[in-house]
C-alpha cells in the first residue's frame, strides 16, 4: 500500500476530516479549506498510496478496505500529535485547551453544566464543548473526545470507566396530581397519562425505564429527557424523571417511590489511545471526581 511514499502528517489530516465526515465540504469547514481543495489534496494522496481510499458518490465519500487501514494508522499518529502538543504546552500546570464531552441529554441538561463550569472555575484556561445528542456518539470520527453513556460499549477500541449510579422515579405535577389523582399502585397507570421515550428512538436499551413497571401506553413521547420533564412540569402526565433533575423542576414530586424505583449507571468512555495525551487523562480524573458528588448533592435535594 505505500510502495509509492510514505504519507505526511498534513495529508493525513485531510483525510482523516474526510474520512471522518463524508465529504469535501463538511470536512472543508473542520479544516477551513475549500472542498476543491481538499478534494485535490485527497486525489495527490491516493496517487501517492497507489490505491483508492474512497468510494465516492452522490450520498458522500465512503472509505475503502485500503481506506480503514490507513484510518487506524492515522488514528494512532493523531494521538501522537495530540500527546505531543500537550506534553509541549506543559501538561504539569491547570488544564488548558479544548476539550468536547459528549453526552445523553439528561445528564448534559442536568448534571454536567455545573459539573463543568466547576472544573473550568478550577482551569481558566480550559475549554469545554458540551455536546448533548439523543443517541450513541461515534468516538472514532472523533465527534467528542470522551463520552458520558448510560452503557458500556461491548466494542471498539475503547477505555470505560464507571462513573457513579443514579435514581429515576415517577414524578408528575401536583396540578396534574390534584386534578386526576394519585396512583397508589402499577394497576393504576393505565388511568393516567403517560409521557416517555418515542419508542423506536430508544438507543440504548437502558433508558426503557417503562418496560419495567408493566409497559403502559406513553401519550407524550419524546426522544429528550428535557421535553418529557417539561410536559410532566406543564401538566401533562406522569414521567419517570432523574432524581437529579427533580431540583431543576420544583413543579414536579415523586410518586410512588416504594414501587417504582430504577437505578441506572454512567460511565465514561474514552479512546483507549487518549489514554497518553495527559490533559484528557486529567479532565477525566476530574469528571470522576465531580460528578458522583454532584449526583448525591442533588439526589439529597429530593
Amino acid at each position: 500500500m505505500y510502495a509509492m511514499s510514505e504519507p505526511k502528517w498534513d495529508d493525513l489530516r485531510v483525510f482523516l476530516a474526510v474520512a471522518r465526515h463524508e465529504s469535501l465540504s463538511a470536512a472543508g469547514k473542520v479544516l477551513h479549506l475549500d472542498p476543491a481543495t481538499i478534494g485535490r489534496r485527497i486525489t495527490r494522496l491516493e496517487a501517492d498510496l497507489a490505491t483508492p481510499l474512497f468510494q465516492k458518490s452522490p450520498q458522500g465519500y465512503k472509505l475503502t478496505t485500503d481506506g480503514q487501514r490507513l484510518l487506524d494508522h492515522a488514528v494512532t499518529m493523531e494521538t501522537a500529535m495530540l500527546g505531543l502538543r500537550d506534553e509541549m504546552s506543559g501538561g504539569s500546570g491547570g488544564l488548558t485547551g479544548q476539550i468536547r464531552l459528549g453526552a445523553p441529554d439528561g445528564a448534559a441538561n442536568y448534571l454536567l453544566p455545573q459539573v463543568c463550569a466547576a472544573i473550568c472555575a478550577e482551569n481558566p484556561g480550559l475549554d469545554v464543548q458540551l455536546v448533548a445528542l439523543p443517541r450513541v456518539f461515534n468516538l472514532s470520527k472523533r465527534e467528542a473526545d470522551m463520552a458520558v453513556t448510560v452503557s458500556p460499549p461491548a466494542t471498539g477500541r475503547l477505555t470505560v470507566q464507571k462513573l457513579s449510579d443514579y435514581r429515576l422515579h415517577l414524578a408528575a405535577s401536583e396540578g396534574y396530581l390534584a386534578q386526576h389523582g394519585r396512583p397508589s399502585d402499577l394497576d393504576d397507570l393505565k388511568n393516567h397519562k403517560i409521557i416517555g421515550y418515542i419508542p423506536d428512538l430508544i438507543f440504548d436499551k437502558e433508558l426503557d425505564y417503562l418496560s419495567e413497571i408493566g409497559s403502559p401506553k406513553v401519550d407524550f413521547s419524546s426522544n429528550s429527557v428535557s421535553v418529557q420533564i417539561n410536559w410532566a412540569r406543564g401538566g401533562a402526565g406522569l414521567t419517570i424523571a432523574h432524581d437529579f433533575a427533580l431540583p431543576f423542576a420544583p413543579e414536579l414530586t415523586k410518586i410512588m417511590t416504594q414501587t417504582v424505583s430504577l437505578t441506572r449507571s454512567f460511565y465514561l468512555v474514552r479512546h483507549a489511545d487518549d489514554q497518553k495525551i495527559a490533559r484528557l487523562s486529567r479532565f477525566a480524573d476530574e469528571l470522576a471526581n465531580h460528578i458522583p458528588r454532584e449526583i448525591a448533592r442533588l439526589e439529597a435535594m429530593t
